[in-house]
């Protein structure tokens, strides 16, 4: 989907989120962090009416963020930690003034998060496996996961947020194109190069004539009824294929090159084509299937993420009102929790943030 979800600032990446997104990069996480308890204590880094955040609790999030992003070879914004922080400040604040209706949605959330987040990882069993990597329980993960849906339910209400169904229209009508598929290929291919696999550069005349006289006695294999796929990992000189028997992922119009793509889209299930060529070499492809283009009306189910456009315009629009209306309300629950940060470092930090703030243009924006 092109439509993007946008989370309050206030409740983006909470415990929960942090701790299961990063569950598979962060496997020292927790021993590092239990290490650092041991020699140093477990201070409390920040508190307010009826609340505490040690140190523990905010490293757990952090320590999995960073290797999460070191695993996908990015960095973190100098701010993150004390970004961090805020949140789980926010987010006890919201418990507090929960009611059992917000526990009970929370609960409900936390519950379809905890499912998917099983499905997956595949199994019970290698879910189980993933929270032992960060040293965190079933018990303390869906605590966590319910404490963030709660607190999230809460502000929705505390802001009295309303959509109508004439906006979640009016968003659906806007927003067509995030809600269709395109017709999609389905195929297997064997693929004879005639550029050189490292450096791109075309291969000497007579290396390409003599895949020429494979890639044709290959055809008339494949024409004379011997398997497709057999022969595509027998000789095919895809890597990304070759050991699937050339099949590829399903794909729209405008991700091939040229030549591949109309030809493709030209066959019907079952057919072979006759050689291809194309800026990497030859190829012979086979269709599995065509999907057609799909439009999805307004409260049609979308497969992949088991939501209907309605409810995600709906979740788009209350995201947005959520954007506007809660910095200032988050604000006045601190000025009356009396919210300090402790550690001297991060009140610091978020010192130089509000500054920053300050002196940022003003009508400018956050990427």
């Amino acid at each position: 989907m092109k439509l993007k979800l946008i989370l309050s600032a206030a409740l983006v990446a909470g415990a929960f989120s942090a701790q299961a997104a990063t569950s598979a990069a962060s496997t020292n996480a927790a021993p590092k962090t239990d290490a650092m308890t041991a020699l140093f204590g477990d201070p409390v880094v920040a508190k307010g009416k009826g609340f505490e955040i040690k140190r523990s609790e905010l490293d757990g999030v952090v320590t999995g963020a960073k290797a999460n992003a070191a695993a996908a070879n990015q960095m973190l914004p100098a701010d993150f930690e004390v970004s961090v922080l805020n949140q789980l400040i926010t987010i006890q604040l919201l418990l507090q003034k929960a009611t059992p209706a917000d526990r009970a949605t929370g609960t409900v959330e936390s519950d379809t998060q905890f499912a998917k987040l099983v499905e997956h990882f595949g199994s019970p069993e290698a879910f189980a496996r993933q929270l032992k990597v960060v040293g965190m329980t079933e018990s303390e993960l869906r605590a966590k996961a319910s404490q963030e849906a709660t607190a999230k339910a809460a502000l929705k209400r505390e802001l009295n947020l309303t959509v109508t169904d004439e906006q979640v229209k009016s968003c659906y009508s806007n927003h067509l194109s995030s809600f269709e598929e395109p017709e999609k290929a389905h195929v297997r291919h064997i693929l004879l190069m005639t550029v050189d696999p490292e450096t791109r550069m075309p291969l000497a005349t007579n290396a390409v004539a003599i895949k020429r006289k494979q890639i044709e006695e290959i055809l008339k294999r494949v024409n004379s009824g011997e398997d497709f796929a057999k022969l595509a990992t027998q000789y095919s000189e895809d890597p990304g294929t070759k050991k699937d028997g050339g099949e590829l992922p399903a794909f729209g119009r405008g991700n091939m090159v040229a030549e591949f793509e109309s030809t493709a889209f030209a066959l019907k299930p079952g057919q072979i084509s006759e050689i291809v060529t194309t800026m990497y070499g030859y190829h012979i492809i086979k269709m599995i299937e065509k999907t057609p283009a799909k439009k999805y009306g307004l409260t049609d189910n979308i497969p992949q993420i088991d939501k209907t456009p309605a409810a995600l315009c709906k979740a788009e629009l209350e995201n947005e009102q959520i954007s506007k209306a809660a910095p200032a309300f988050v604000q006045k629950l601190r000025a009356d929790s009396k919210v300090e940060i402790l550690d001297p470092n991060l009140k610091a930090l978020e010192q130089a943030v509000l500054d920053a703030a300050t002196k940022a243009p003003a009508g400018g924006s956050n990427p």
